[in-house]
């Protein structure tokens, strides 16, 4: 088992270690003040985000599986060491790979967790390089926090990019995006393959239809309102990139119930044996 606290009275207040969909094991974590999150360790994905309202403000799609053959797809799945396609698999390897969990503290009433992700026979298939990634994740009584720190541990340089690829549960008619304005875009609508290169001109994003587009040198905070009476705050540090992503009616089931807002490093990132590379995510109601 991936846990390395698998014994509850190892870990800190305020967090659970519990069996989620598919029996996978998940990290339950529960402020004093009413908020709580759940992690599953398959893929380091964070799948639920509750502010005390009770309200969840993440997302995950209805064709998710919990059986390790595919990643988990909603919540804030890493995208790690690629984002999306190229040499390996969509996406890399690290949403398909168990995470093991290393810390966990409680910080006046706020608890906080940190996985560890390290190479292994079937990331090497894929990337033959040795790598730490530590990710840690802290709930507080309206936010939620993440801290990505990759490190080589290799004797050879390595190169990557990553994301993290998050799901906000929506009302897209009444989704808007500020915060991107006069930011080079790269638009992957029609053709993934060849992106548009442009501009963004509006002070609000809206998502009348598909939606796939890469923002590059992105601001430090965007705020999403969500149709749903919400206004997150997104703010980044070291993340120099943003998505915005709707399927629109390929996927028919679910499009108008969630929005993709995710903080990106698309360029590549080179590191030196020994070297890390740390980017933080903050996101909070008012």
């Amino acid at each position: 088992m991936a846990v390395a606290a698998s014994n509850q009275d190892a870990v800190a207040l305020g967090v659970t270690v519990t069996q989620g969909e598919g029996n996978l094991p998940k990290l339950l974590l529960t402020s004093d003040h009413g908020s709580e999150a759940e992690i599953y360790l398959f893929g380091g994905c964070i799948t639920s985000w509750k502010v005390p309202s009770g309200r969840d403000l993440l997302f995950v799609r209805p064709d998710a599986v919990f059986d390790k053959k595919k990643p988990i797809s909603g919540g804030i799945p890493h995208c790690f060491p690629q984002f999306g396609p190229g040499l390996m698999q969509q996406h890399g390897f690290a949403r398909n790979m168990d995470w093991s969990l290393v810390e966990s503290e409680n910080v006046e009433g706020n608890p906080n967790v940190t996985l560890e992700l390290k190479d292994s026979p079937y990331s090497r298939a894929m990337w033959d390089f040795g790598f730490q990634a530590r990710y840690k994740v802290v709930l507080n009584t309206k936010s939620l926090s993440t801290e990505l720190k990759v490190t080589n541990t290799d004797n050879k340089p390595f190169t990557f990019s990553t994301a993290l690829h998050s799901y906000f549960r929506a009302s897209i008619t009444g989704v808007s995006v500020k915060g991107l304005k006069g930011c080079k875009t790269l638009n992957k609508d029609p053709d993934p393959k060849n992106p548009i290169e442009g501009r963004e001109e509006r002070d609000a994003i809206t998502f009348p239809g598909f939606v796939d587009c890469i923002y590059l040198d992105a601001s430090n905070e965007v705020h999403l309102d969500n149709g749903l009476g919400d206004v997150i705050s997104i703010r980044n540090t070291n993340w120099s990139d943003a998505v915005l992503w709707n399927p629109h009616l390929q996927m028919e089931a679910c499009y108008k119930d969630f929005v993709c807002v995710e903080n990106a490093k698309i360029g590549t990132i080179q590191l030196e044996p020994e070297q890390s590379w740390i980017a933080k995510q903050h996101l909070s109601i008012a």
